[in-house]
Parts: structure tokens; sequence; C-alpha cells
């Protein structure tokens, strides 16, 4: 077999050569991510610039980091002290991503594990000055949103400087002692059980006073009708009454006046 002229092998292995410069030199960032370009032969790492989406070449002797930088979260269980010294567990969820525009400073002082070196420390900082203002009952009942805010605040305080951005905190559950959890619940019952019999008791007083200004007002005026009703209107009445009476086919004889009903007239008989 003939030897493959020197032109040709050089030609080969140029292009063999240039293939890999091409893939060396090639980069692809993909939808929310971004790069931190390395460059091995100048200053090290390119902190100007953060490299986004897209087609991107490099000198094959540079490296690009590529990051995440679309909203990402952690999740985490932290044992923390009450004010009171009780011991309480916080499960809570952080949204979080790197600053865009300070990736490559974010690369070069906190590296790749950030999320492990600064993150979940800064966020069980924040959680432990939290929880330790309030007592336990307020963490079991009423403070899950207050709590919420305020180690959302302390976080973005604590991480200001560290080129992460959080933007919410979700405590999913606060876990109490099994006996204070139970005394909580015992406490609250019974305050629910005297709110409702103070109800109870104010429905019945105002029952009492409505029956009471009810029978007031009619005695009232009973006494204005009797006060009305003389003998003369008696007698008028007692007649319009003896007339209608004397209408009905059932009456037989009607005696006006006399006897001892003071004038009123009398009706005999009927069927």
């Amino acid at each position: 077999m003939e030897k493959l002229p020197k032109a040709v092998v050089f030609a080969l292995a140029g292009v063999v050569l240039l293939i890999i410069v091409i893939i060396k030199s090639s980069v692809v960032i993909e939808s929310g991510q971004a790069g931190v370009l390395f460059q091995t032969l100048n200053s090290g790492i390119d902190r100007e610039n953060t490299y986004g989406e897209g087609f991107h070449i490099i000198a094959p002797w540079n490296d690009m980091i590529i990051y995440p930088v679309r909203q990402l979260s952690v999740s985490d269980q932290m044992k923390v002290l009450s004010v009171n010294g009780l011991e309480v567990t916080v499960d809570a969820t952080v949204w979080y991503k790197p600053e865009y525009s300070k990736l490559p400073y974010l690369h070069q002082e906190k590296g790749r594990t950030y999320k492990d070196d600064i993150l979940i420390p800064g966020i069980s900082a924040a959680a432990r000055s939290v929880v330790g203002r309030y007592t336990p009952e307020q963490l079991y009942s009423s403070k899950r949103d207050v709590i919420q805010n305020e180690i959302l605040e302390e976080v973005q305080n604590k991480l200001a400087s560290q080129y992460i951005i959080v933007s919410e905190v979700l405590v999913k559950d606060v876990t109490l002692p099994i006996k204070i959890k139970a005394a909580i619940e015992r406490k609250l019952e019974q305050e629910q059980e005297a709110l409702e019999y103070e109800f109870r008791l104010a429905r019945a007083t105002k029952e009492a006073q409505r029956q009471k200004i009810d029978a007031e007002g009619k005695a009232v005026a009973n006494k204005i009708l009797s006060a009305s009703l003389t003998d003369k209107i008696l007698t008028e009445k007692g007649i319009e009454a003896t007339l209608k009476l004397a209408e009905s086919p059932n009456s037989k004889v009607v005696v006006v006046g006399g006897g001892e009903s003071g004038g009123l007239p009398i009706i005999l008989g009927n069927q």
C-alpha cells in the first residue's frame, strides 16, 4: 500500500486540529443559564462580563463556567430555640437566584457551592434570630406570616453583599414538642369555650332586655286603653255589637237597656 503524501497527512492533521479547536472554542449556554469566562492566559475571571444564553466562541485555552440563573429553591428543616428556650423545628422553603450582573464575582469569591456554603447557613441564622423573639404559643397560632416576612428580611440583609437574591421565604410548618403543643391546644380550646359562653350569656341578656321592654310597652298600652274606656264608650261599643248580632239569623230577642249591665243590650234566646 502506498504511503499518503506528506501534504495530505498534514492537511488531514490540520483538519482534525481545526475541528478540535472549533469544538473546544464553541460554547452553547442554554435557556435559564449564564456563563462566567475564565481566561487562562490573561487575568483569570472576566469580572466585567456575564455571558447570556446562546452560542459563544472563546479561545480554546479559556473555559466557560455555566450557572443556572432562573429562580431556584432550597428547603430545609431547622431546629431553633424560642424566646423561652424551647426547641422548635421550622420547615421552610426559600426562593433565590444568583445576581446576574455579579455572577463573575459570585464565582470568584464564593464558587459553585455557594448554596451550601453561604445561602443555607444564612437562612439558618435568620431563622434562629426571628424564632428567638417569639413564644411557642405565638409560633403555633398566629405568627406564621409574620415569621415568614421577618426571616425574609433577615436573609436579605445577611446576603445583601453576597451576590444572591432571595425573593421569598415560605414557612411550611412549625413543629413544637408534643407536650407543649398539647398544652397550647388545651388552652386554645378553653379560650374558645369561654368565648362561646360569653356569647351565649350576652345573647340571653339581650333577649331578657327585649322581653322586659316589650312587657313594659304592653303595660303602658293597656293603661292608656283602660283610661280611655269610659262608660259611655263601652255602651256605644255594646250597641254596635248588638246591632251586628241582631242581623244574625240565630238571634231571637234583643232587649236594649235595663238590667245590671249598666244599660248595655241584652240578647235573649237563640237556636
